[in-house]
C-alpha cells in the first residue's frame, strides 16, 4: 500500500463556533490516527478550499498526512463554504474563530493535542496573530511571506506612501468575497449565503483609505506591538522577489522564542512552488520543523545557523534568473556586517574623497511621473513581467549618484539607508530612493528601494506638513537585501520625487533640494573573509500527488507600457488571466480574469488613475455562476475618489448589482 493510500480525506467537515456559525474544513487523516492520535497542522485562509486552492492544498496537506500528521484546512468565516460574511482582514472575530478551531482540533480523538499552523500571506499573518494570543494547543508555526506590521510593512503603505498594490489587493478580495459557496456543500441555502456576501462584505478599499495614519486600526493584529506575546517556536520564510522579505529579519531580531529564518529567491509563493529557480524541498524542511516541535523528534534543525539566506549574484534585469549561493548567519544583526557610509555629492558616492566646495552644491530634482513605469509591482506573484526592468529607463528623471568601479567583489546583507538633508517647495512631498547594480555595459538592475512620505518623516502616527524651503534631515530605509556586486560594477543611488504607478504621487508636483553636507548612503557590507558555515544544499522538491485536474484554456499574461504622443496619455496595462482549470473530482471548471490599468495625462498628478476589473466564474454541468467587480481610484489635491461596481450572475441572469461613488479626504497622503 502506498503512502497516499494510507490517508483518509474528509471533503467537508463542519466546525461549529460558539455563536452557532459553521466553518467549513477539509481534513486529511493518516490511517494510523484511527488507533494512535497524531499531531495536527492547521491552515486558515479565505481562498476557497473547495476550488481555488484545492490543488495546492491536496499536495501540501496530502504530503504532511502521508508523513504522520492530521491536516485541517479551514475557510475563514464568510469565505469559501463557511457561513457568515467576511467584512475585512484579520478581524478579532477571525482570530477568535481560529482559537476555537484549534480547541476543536485538539479535542478530536485522532489528535494528540499538539498543533502547528502554517500559511502563506494571509495564512502567514494569522499564524503570527493567533500565536500571539497564546492558545494552549498551538505549539509551533511556519509563517511564509507575511508581516509583523500591518501599516509599515504590508501591501497598504510603505514609508507612509500609498501603494497602488492596495488597489490591486482590494480588488482581489472584492472578487473573492463576491463568489458563491459550492451548492454541493451548503445545499439549498447556497443562494441566500451568496446574496448575503454580495450585500454585506463591503468595499474594503474604502475602509483602508479611511485610515491613512498608523492608528489603532493598523496596530490591531500587528505583532510588532508586542513581540513578547509570541512564546512558541516560529519558522519565518520570505523571498527576495516578494514584498514581505523584511519580516524574516525583524522576527529573528525581536522574538525571544525559538526562531528560524529562511530567505530565498522566490516570489509570493511557497518556496517549492516558486518559478524563479532554485526550487527546494520546502515541505521536507517543514517536516523537520514539525517533527521537532510537534513530535519531539530531534531532526538537527535547531543545531543549524539561525537564518539561511540566498545571496544573489549580479544578473541582467532582462534575464529572469536568480543565480547565487546560500549563506548563513547565527544571529541578526550579524557581527559579519558593518555599515559603510558613502557621502552624497555632486560627483557621486566617494567614500574617502574630499569633494571640495563644488561637490557640496545643492541639487534640485522634480521628477516626471514616468519614473516608476518600469519599477514592477510591490509584490511579485509569479510572473517575470511584474519585476523591475532596466533602470536606465527610469533614471532620466532622478538624481543619480554612483560609486567608482568596485575594486573587488562586494556583498551587501541587511537594510541600506539613505540620510538626506533636504527641503521641499511644497508642504507635502514624497521621496523615492533606489539602489542599483550597474554593469560595465551600463545596464542597471534594481536590487532594493525605499519610499518616504515626508510628512511622515518623524512619525507614521502623527504626520506633520513641511515648511516650504526649510531644511530637514530625514532617514529613508530601504528593503532588506542580500546582493553581491562583481569587481568593476558600480553601485548607484537614484533619488526621485515620484515612483508611479508603484506608489501614489503627492497631491502637487514637488521640487526637492538635496544638500550634500549631511546627506549619505549607508550600506550594510558583509565581510566575506571570515570562514563560512558550509550550507548543505536543499534537496529538490519531490513529486507531489494532488487531485485530478486538467487545463481547459491556457493562461493569458501581458504587461505593456505606452505613451500616446497625441494626447500625452501614459498607461501601464496588465492582463493577468489564470488558466481555466477543470477539477474532475467535483466536476467544476473555474476561471479568473483580471485587467489592471494605471495612467496619467500630461504629467499631471491630479490625472493619475488606477482601474482593476476582475471576473471569477464557476461552471458545473453547463451552469455558470460568476461575479464581475470593477474598482477605479483617482484623486484630487484634497480627496481620493473611488468608483466601484459589483455584478453577479446565475447563468445570463444578473441576480445582484451594486455601485459605489465615494470620496475620502487625503490626510497628508
Amino acid at each position: 500500500m502506498s503512502k497516499s493510500d494510507k490517508v483518509r480525506v474528509i471533503e467537508n467537515q463542519w466546525i461549529t463556533m460558539s455563536d452557532g456559525c459553521r466553518l467549513a474544513a477539509k481534513i486529511w487523516l493518516p490511517e494510523e490516527s484511527k488507533e494512535h492520535p497524531v499531531p495536527a497542522i492547521f491552515e486558515y485562509i479565505p481562498y476557497r478550499k473547495r476550488d481555488s486552492t484545492a490543488m495546492r492544498d491536496s499536495q501540501i496537506h496530502g504530503f504532511f498526512a502521508e508523513n504522520g500528521y492530521a491536516c485541517v484546512r479551514v475557510d475563514i468565516r464568510g469565505s469559501g463554504d463557511s457561513e457568515g460574511v467576511l467584512r475585512d482582514e484579520y478581524l478579532q472575530q477571525e482570530l477568535h474563530d481560529g482559537k476555537e478551531v484549534l480547541s476543536w482540533i485538539g479535542s478530536q480523538p485522532w489528535c494528540t493535542g499538539n498543533i502547528g499552523m502554517i500559511g502563506i500571506s494571509w495564512g502567514g499573518f494569522n499564524s503570527l496573530q493567533i500565536a500571539a494570543l497564546q492558545p494552549t494547543q498551538l505549539k509551533a508555526i511556519i509563517t511564509v511571506c507575511s508581516s509583523d506590521d500591518r501599516y509599515a510593512d504590508d501591501i497598504h503603505y510603505m514609508g507612509g506612501c500609498l501603494l497602488t498594490d492596495k488597489l490591486s489587493w482590494a480588488s482581489t478580495m472584492f472578487a473573492y468575497n463576491s463568489c458563491p459557496p459550492d451548492p454541493e456543500i451548503v445545499r439549498e441555502k447556497w443562494k441566500d449565503m451568496w446574496l448575503d456576501r454580495l450585500e454585506g462584505s463591503g468595499l474594503w478599499i474604502k475602509k483602508w483609505l479611511k485610515h491613512q495614519r498608523r492608528n489603532h486600526y493598523w496596530k490591531h493584529a500587528s505583532v510588532c506591538e508586542d513581540y513578547s506575546a509570541i512564546q512558541i517556536p516560529v519558522y519565518t520564510v520570505g523571498g527576495w522577489a516578494d514584498g514581505y522579505s523584511n519580516t524574516v529579519f525583524k522576527l529573528i531580531q525581536n522574538l525571544k522564542s525559538p526562531v528560524k529564518g529562511l530567505v530565498g529567491p522566490w516570489e509570493h509563493k511557497y518556496p517549492h512552488m516558486g518559478e524563479l529557480g532554485h526550487g527546494m524541498d520546502f515541505l521536507g524542511e517543514c517536516l523537520r520543523w514539525w517533527d521537532k516541535w510537534l513530535k519531539n523528534i530531534e531532526t538537527g534543525i535547531m543545531d543549524e545557523p539561525r537564518i539561511k539566506i540566498w545571496m544573489q549574484d549580479s544578473v541582467s534585469p532582462l534575464k529572469r534568473e536568480s543565480p547565487g549561493r546560500w549563506v548563513t548567519e547565527d544571529a541578526w544583526p550579524s557581527t559579519r556586517v558593518e555599515d559603510n557610509e558613502f557621502p552624497i555629492c555632486l560627483y557621486g558616492l566617494y567614500k574617502h574623497k574630499d569633494n571640495g566646495e563644488a561637490g557640496k552644491m545643492p541639487m534640485k530634482i522634480q521628477s516626471p511621473l514616468s519614473v516608476g513605469l518600469f519599477g514592477g509591482k510591490w509584490c511579485s506573484y509569479n510572473h517575470f513581467m511584474d519585476l523591475p526592468w532596466d533602470q536606465r529607463q527610469e533614471d532620466g528623471g532622478a538624481l543619480i549618484f554612483e560609486t567608482p568601479p568596485l575594486e573587488k567583489r562586494t556583498e551587501l546583507l541587511g537594510r541600506p539607508e539613505v540620510i538626506l538633508e533636504l527641503s521641499s517647495n511644497k508642504p507635502q512631498a514624497m521621496v523615492a530612493v533606489r539602489l542599483s547594480d550597474i554593469a560595465e555595459d551600463g545596464r542597471g538592475t534594481r536590487v532594493t528601494y525605499g519610499l518616504l512620505n515626508l510628512t511622515h518623516r518623524d512619525s507614521h502616527e502623527h504626520p506633520e506638513e513641511l515648511e516650504p524651503n526649510k531644511k530637514y534631515l530625514v532617514n529613508v530605509p530601504m528593503n532588506y537585501l542580500a546582493q553581491s556586486f562583481p569587481a568593476g560594477h558600480r553601485i548607484r543611488l537614484s533619488i526621485s520625487t515620484s515612483y508611479w504607478p508603484l506608489a501614489w504621487p503627492s497631491p502637487e508636483v514637488v521640487r526637492l533640494t538635496i544638500y550634500p553636507d549631511n546627506s549619505k548612503l549607508i550600506l550594510p557590507v558583509r565581510d566575506t573573509n571570515q570562514d563560512e558555515f558550509e550550507v548543505i544544499p536543499f534537496d529538490c522538491p519531490p513529486p507531489l500527488k494532488g487531485i485530478s485536474s486538467r487545463i481547459l484554456e491556457p493562461e493569458k499574461r501581458d504587461w505593456t507600457v505606452s505613451h500616446n504622443l497625441k494626447d500625452s496619455c501614459v498607461q501601464v496595462n496588465v492582463i493577468n488571466d489564470e488558466p481555466v482549470v477543470y477539477l474532475k473530482g467535483i466536476d467544476l471548471a473555474m476561471k479568473r480574469e483580471v485587467q489592471e490599468s494605471y495612467s496619467h495625462f500630461s504629467n499631471k498628478v491630479n490625472s493619475v488613475r488606477g482601474e482593476v476589473v476582475s471576473k471569477r466564474s464557476f461552471t458545473r454541468m453547463g451552469r455558470e455562476l460568476s461575479a464581475i467587480t470593477r474598482t477605479v481610484l483617482t484623486s484630487t489635491m484634497s480627496q481620493f475618489k473611488i468608483v466601484a461596481t459589483l455584478d453577479a450572475y446565475d447563468g445570463e441572469v444578473r441576480i445582484f448589482s451594486k455601485s459605489w461613488d465615494e470620496s475620502i479626504p487625503r490626510d497628508m497622503m
